[in-house]
């Protein structure tokens, strides 16, 4: 058994320790007070009985409240107080220095918390230490002066969780719309230089992976680019290649007609559409941005928003050859094709595309073997977008997420139009809601009162977010509010108008509703009586979000937040507060969002129609999926969830596998497999155990993970039941 040190580092549990700190404790009361060694052999063995049940490392802290707890219940309290009050003088003390010990733990890569808390960042590689020293320093910035310590205090406490906290010293935002088409069509600046409208695809190709780079430097959370502002470059190309191949016959004096030019230059032109997909592809998975990271960057795909037929044919070539790569891959260090993290690739389901008669259905069907071997594209249905995103003008609109699956709302510009790229969202905080669904204990009444207490916390922590925001200037980040990424500002400007009046959005994060929903009825989710109070909650949430954008004119929003290593911080935090709970806090992890759990036995169809419901009801962003098992040989099973979701939900996504073991070849499945207590990843083929020689690639939160997750969300992994 393994616990957490404070400094972050892994190390064997002892129990001696406990029994020595005990021992102290007790030789420094009068011996009134003190208890009987069996007494303390008695709270070492059942302090340790708990921690094994736990099934995961605890941390230092977590047993010293256990010790406590155990010294108190044998009516010891002068002995108690003497043991809380060393801990509590030792905590002083390392209070003096906060940043030092954990930062010396992760450069020495034994802090087990940051080695796992991104699946997309190696904390072995320098740029990446660096990233998180920084952050280490912008936290302590953020607990000591930032915030207001009742917030710093509830975050801790797993009461809510205020996001990237690690970036929040800085002015930045979390994630946006990159409007593309504005910097390849009017021009930017890249470091100082000058960037002109590109004069083929290719170059277009190259200067938006320059973007993405530039764009991911200067703000922490993912950002979206729509393929369709790529596509007019298609037929410049096209010109300039036609242009070209009747000069090379010309002068070669060899008799043509237009069909063969036209055949020739649509070779070529296929043959540049390559290279401009690939480039892209290949700089962004090897990018290393500012945060150490490559780019967060999901890549759009809607038939629907090219402005001419031209346009839409063009874009359907380009969506045809990004679709084709990303099914081969990237090659890894071994030359074996793996499965890529990013550019995450969001596609469109239409009626264009999405029946057998369509006309470009053949991309469907190509989007669908994509899915089985590489688990992207995600998919949004235009259809069920339509009705559930509807702007004042009573105008329903199909547009990208930023990142994973935060959606801006609806909105359009001073001239009446919609406008959604050169957006962006300020910032997110979740609630816990399973802390607020036991604390309530079974009375409505109670929950209800909580809830409010909880929902000022939060509004008070986005209004944190915001105001950290006011007063930014453009020189903050030149290419997002000067060069056309999400505006273009002149030097000095503030952009404090973007802050309000529905142009950027924050985020009410909330977590852990199937939790919530049993500790207050006893029921599930997919049981009638846990739909109606999920509902019900749901709709609470959105009438405090309306309540403050109505005062503020701040777009408040409600977001199913994608948890990947607070799924494991909450629930320690809910077994420290309440114990073990059959269903509710018997594991590592908490369920995301309004979810069904992953152990639940559920149809896939029954889970997205469900799902559906609670979807609809998270405007500022959500995404469900299905766990489904290896699919290549069954694309037609691929194409009915496909042809569901477009019918019934506006955003799913099909979980698969994608592994590969270095050491033996294996392309199936890694397992999760636990030894003393810790969960490893395995290869039921050889054995091998050394994570730096597989790939593993899982969705955990809306996106692709390959760096590896916590226990808990490892914990979730390996829980999760197929629905198909």
């Amino acid at each position: 058994m393994k616990i957490i040190k404070r400094n972050g580092a892994e190390a064997l549990f002892d129990k001696s320790k406990i029994y020595a700190a005990v021992c102290k404790a007790n030789d420094a009361v009068e011996p009134i007070h003190r208890i009987s060694l069996e007494q303390i052999s008695g709270i070492t063995d059942r302090v340790t009985e708990k921690c094994e049940k736990l099934c995961r490392a605890c941390e230092v802290e977590e047993i010293q409240d256990m010790v406590e707890r155990e010294i108190m219940s044998l009516g010891a309290f002068t002995l108690a107080k003497t043991y809380i009050t060393y801990r509590y003088t030792r905590e002083l003390v390392r209070k003096s220095n906060t940043t030092d010990e954990r930062i010396m733990s992760l450069i020495e890569c034994s802090n087990e918390d940051l080695k796992q808390e991104n699946s997309n960042k190696n904390p072995i590689v320098n740029s990446i230490q660096r990233d998180y020293m920084a952050g280490e320093v912008s936290k302590d910035l953020t607990r000591r002066i930032l915030l207001p310590p009742d917030i710093v205090k509830a975050h801790e406490e797993g009461i809510i969780h205020f996001h990237d906290a690690d970036y929040f010293a800085q002015h930045m935002h979390n994630c946006d719309l990159v409007n593309l088409e504005d910097m390849l069509q009017n021009g930017t600046v890249i470091s100082g230089t000058l960037i002109e409208k590109p004069k083929s695809f290719s170059t277009a190709c190259n200067i938006a992976a320059q973007i993405i780079a530039q764009v991911a430097s200067n703000q922490y959370g993912g950002q979206s680019i729509s393929l369709t502002h790529l596509a007019p470059f298609v037929d410049v190309s096209r010109q300039k290649l036609r242009k070209r191949t009747v000069e090379e016959l010309s002068t070669a004096r060899v008799d043509f007609t237009d069909e063969q030019v036209d055949k020739i230059t649509e070779q070529r032109l296929a043959e540049e559409i390559n290279r401009g997909v690939q480039c892209i592809q290949y700089q962004v998975v090897t990018l290393l941005t500012t945060n150490g990271q490559a780019p967060f960057i999901t890549m759009f795909m809607y038939l629907g928003e090219a402005k001419d037929e031209r346009t839409k044919a063009d874009l359907a070539l380009i969506i045809e050859e990004v679709l084709n790569q990303r099914i081969q891959g990237i090659k890894n260090e071994a030359g074996v094709w793996i499965t890529p993290a990013f550019p995450k690739l969001i596609y469109v389901l239409e009626e264009d595309n999405i029946h057998e008669s369509s006309r470009f259905y053949h991309l469907t069907r190509l989007a669908a073997k994509c899915t089985a071997k590489r688990m992207v594209p995600d998919y949004i249905s235009e259809k069920i977008m339509l009705q559930n995103k509807v702007d004042k003008n009573g105008d329903g609109q199909c547009y990208t997420c930023m990142g994973c699956r935060s959606f801006l709302t609806p909105y359009v510009d001073k001239d009446g139009k919609p406008k959604y790229y050169g957006r962006f969202n300020q910032g997110v905080v979740t609630v816990n809601l399973v802390d607020i669904g036991l604390s309530a204990e079974g009375d409505m009444d109670r929950f209800r009162k909580i809830f409010d207490e909880r929902m000022e916390l939060c509004h008070r922590a986005l209004r944190c977010r915001h105001e950290r925001l006011l007063g930014t200037t453009s020189d903050a980040a030149p290419i997002l509010w000067q060069y056309g990424a999400l505006t273009r500002l002149k030097s000095g400007e503030k952009i404090d108008d973007y802050l309000y009046g529905g142009y950027s959005t924050l985020s009410l994060g909330y977590a852990g509703l199937w939790e919530c929903v049993l500790a207050l009825s006893g029921k599930k989710l997919t049981e009638p009586e846990g739909e109606a109070l999920g509902l019900e909650i749901m709709r609470m949430l959105n009438s405090y979000t309306a309540r403050w954008k109505a005062a503020e004119n701040i777009d408040y929003s409600l977001y199913g937040t994608p948890l990947e290593s607070t799924t494991y911080k909450f629930a320690k935090c809910l077994q420290n507060r309440f114990g073990i709970v059959k269903g509710i806090t018997d594991k590592s992890y908490i369920t995301n969002s309004y979810h069904v759990h992953v152990t639940e036995e559920i149809d896939a169809f029954e889970k997205l129609s469900l799902e559906a419901k609670f979807q609809a009801l998270s405007p500022g962003g959500a995404i469900s999926y299905v766990e489904v098992p290896d699919m290549q040989n069954n694309i037609e099973a691929v194409l009915d969830v496909m042809s569901y979701i477009y019918d019934n939900i506006m955003y799913a996504e099909l979980n698969t596998k994608s592994d590969y073991c270095q050491v033996c070849g294996w392309d199936g499945e890694i397992l999760v497999v636990e030894d003393h207590g810790k969960l490893m990843w395995e290869c039921p083929s050889c054995k091998n155990r050394d994570q730096s020689r597989m790939n593993v690639a899982r969705r955990t939160c809306g996106y692709i993970g390959t760096q590896y997750w916590n226990q808990g969300r490892t914990s979730e992994i390996k829980d999760r039941v197929l629905h198909l």
